[in-house]
């Protein structure tokens, strides 16, 4: 299995100024539009990895909304609707996240 590559949506993929609801999505980021399309173009499984629809159990009305929501944010400015997740497994091989601070693997050391 080649893996998937998570992208984060609010302060990376989509404009993020403050919280304003479920509903609300920001504007698209071009560079990150654009990197995003350049990966799933080469055949990469990208992947939206946002606590959006981590707040409530998978499968649950109030996650599945979310994940619609979502969705239709990437289908008109991806041009397509990605998986979306906020759950972390094996396969995940890359996140693009606002927030995250690499740690070296195996180490502890702060990148």
């Amino acid at each position: 299995m080649k893996g998937w590559i998570a992208v984060d949506l609010d302060g990376t993929l989509a404009h993020e100024d403050g919280w304003k609801g479920e509903d609300h999505i920001g504007a698209p980021i071009p560079a990150m539009v654009a990197f995003v399309k350049a990966l799933i173009s080469a055949g990469e499984d990208v992947r939206i990895f946002t606590a959006r629809v981590g707040m409530w159990p998978e499968g649950s009305d109030d996650h599945e909304r979310n994940r619609r929501i979502v969705q239709a944010w990437c289908l008109e400015h991806l041009g397509q609707a990605l998986e979306v997740t906020a759950i972390k497994d094996m396969g995940m091989h890359a996140l693009y996240d606002d927030r995250a601070i690499q740690v070296e693997t195996n180490t502890g050391r702060i990148l």
